[in-house]
C-alpha cells in the first residue's frame, strides 16, 4: 500500500523506461558491466550492447554484446543523462 500522493515504482517499468539508454549493472564477483540496455525478461536476464567490462576496479575491454543471467544481478543502475 503507497502512502497518499506517493506512486509506486515497478522494477520492471524501470527496466522498460531503460531500453536502449545507458545502465551499470553490477552482477556477483564484482563485475560490471556499462553499455545500452538492449533488453530484458521476466527473470531479469539482460541484453546490453557495447558493453564495458570492469573487474575488481580494472577495465577489461569493450563486448559489442553481453548476456547477463539474472541470478547474478546484484544491482542495475539506469542513467539519468539520456
Amino acid at each position: 500500500m503507497t502512502k497518499p500522493g506517493i506512486t509506486a515504482v515497478r522494477p520492471m517499468d524501470v527496466l522498460r523506461q531503460s531500453i536502449d539508454k545507458s545502465v551499470m549493472v553490477e552482477v556477483k564477483g564484482r563485475r560490471v558491466y556499462s553499455g545500452v540496455l538492449e533488453g530484458y525478461d521476466i527473470y531479469m536476464n539482460l541484453v546490453i550492447k557495447n558493453a564495458g567490462e570492469i573487474i575488481n576496479s580494472e577495465s577489461k575491454g569493450i563486448y559489442q554484446r553481453v548476456l547477463v543471467r539474472g541470478d547474478n544481478v546484484i544491482y542495475i543502475s539506469p542513467s539519468t543523462g539520456d
